[in-house]
């Protein structure tokens, strides 16, 4: 088993969705790299331009894609500065051959449904919109996207690579595309171009949680609602939290074999920052921790070894979740399914 102690050597390269996916996926795993000396690069591709927005003080962006774009932009810079990752770009600016990317065409946010009974989001479960952009990730050409990400992948020449299991972690459309665009981008990097040699990297990771983890978070969670009078303050104090229910995500369903954790104690400041800087996206950031601060909010910074959940954490569907202790990462399946999204939005599923 690979842990935090253990990291192979060489550069992470780790391809996401949207900004704030890095954080909350995998903001431990960067930020234990970046803290190692080591080379860490992060992809993103699209800017969120579709997300919703909490707290009424930039209300005005949700809706206006271009502006919440720009202030997305400088969220993930704030968080990227806090997890001390330097080299990011995103998946539109890497050059390709001519296409309609080559042409100036950026990649938008193709936004989601929440599915599932209960209140938007309880169920952790996501699937396409009704109204898709044109410009949407998931209207792009597969093989576009995948030959920028392989340049980038001939050029850093990482050791390992992380993106998302087949199913997205939660179904969301970009999360299955950026899955399949890592995959086919790999591909096409085994092969060499006019500029650079073919690379394979050593390792390839999905994120993924235990099924039972999560469970026991879950379940941990619903104990802090009758025995934690901090929790309890917070359901008390915002009538719209939620807990989360119903069948667990992709992210854990079906259980694949553990070959990575990552350790966040170490890293949680660095982890708690970039949540906070996430701010139109990300609320209720808070630790499971007893001990107290002189703000009066316990800090993040101690909790015992045995606890798995380091804290919660709510989106804007205002669902808690729970912060794992650890990220765990299983080794990528050369022959797993993918659903075509682009076919989905194409036949209106």
């Amino acid at each position: 088993m690979i842990t935090e102690t253990t990291l192979p050597d060489g550069p992470l390269l780790v391809v996401h969705a949207h900004p704030d996916d890095e954080t909350l996926a995998t903001g431990g795993l960067l930020a234990t790299w970046a803290a190692a000396g080591r080379p860490v690069t992060l992809v993103t591709c699209t800017r969120g331009e579709r997300g919703e927005v909490i707290g009424t003080a930039l209300a005005h962006l949700e809706g206006d894609g271009p502006a919440l774009a720009e202030h997305r932009e400088a969220e993930l810079a704030e968080a990227l500065r806090a997890l001390g990752v330097e080299d990011h770009v995103f998946l539109d600016a890497l050059p390709g051959q001519p296409g309609a990317l080559a042409q100036g065409q950026r990649l938008e946010d193709s936004g989601m449904a929440w599915v599932g009974d209960g209140a938007p989001g309880a169920s952790s479960q996501a699937g396409a919109a009704t109204d898709v952009p044109e410009r949407a990730l998931v209207r792009a050409s597969l093989e576009e996207c995948a030959e920028r990400l392989a340049v980038l992948l001939r050029d850093r020449r990482p050791a390992v690579v992380v993106t998302y299991e087949p199913g997205g972690g939660y179904g969301h459309p970009d999360h299955v595309r950026a899955h399949q665009i890592t995959t086919r981008a790999l591909a096409l990097a085994a092969e060499a171009d006019g500029s650079h040699a073919a690379h394979v990297p050593g390792h390839v990771w999905w994120n993924v949680v235990p099924p039972q983890v999560l469970a026991d978070a879950r379940a941990s969670l619903a104990r802090r609602a009758e025995d934690d009078p901090w929790f309890q303050a917070l359901l008390q104090t915002h009538p719209s939290a939620a807990l989360p229910q119903g069948p667990l995500p992709a992210v854990a369903e079906p259980a694949r074999e553990v070959v990575a954790t990552i350790d966040v104690r170490p890293v949680v400041e660095q982890v708690e920052g970039a949540l906070r800087a996430h701010a139109t996206q990300v609320h209720w950031v808070e630790s499971a921790d007893p001990s107290g601060t002189p703000g009066g909010r316990p800090t993040a910074t101690v909790l015992p070894a045995a606890d798995e959940v380091l804290g919660w954490y709510a989106l804007s569907n205002d669902v808690l979740v729970p912060w794992l202790a650890h990220e765990y990462y299983a080794a990528a399946e050369p022959q797993a399914e993918q659903p075509d999204v682009q076919r989905a939005v194409s036949e209106g599923r």
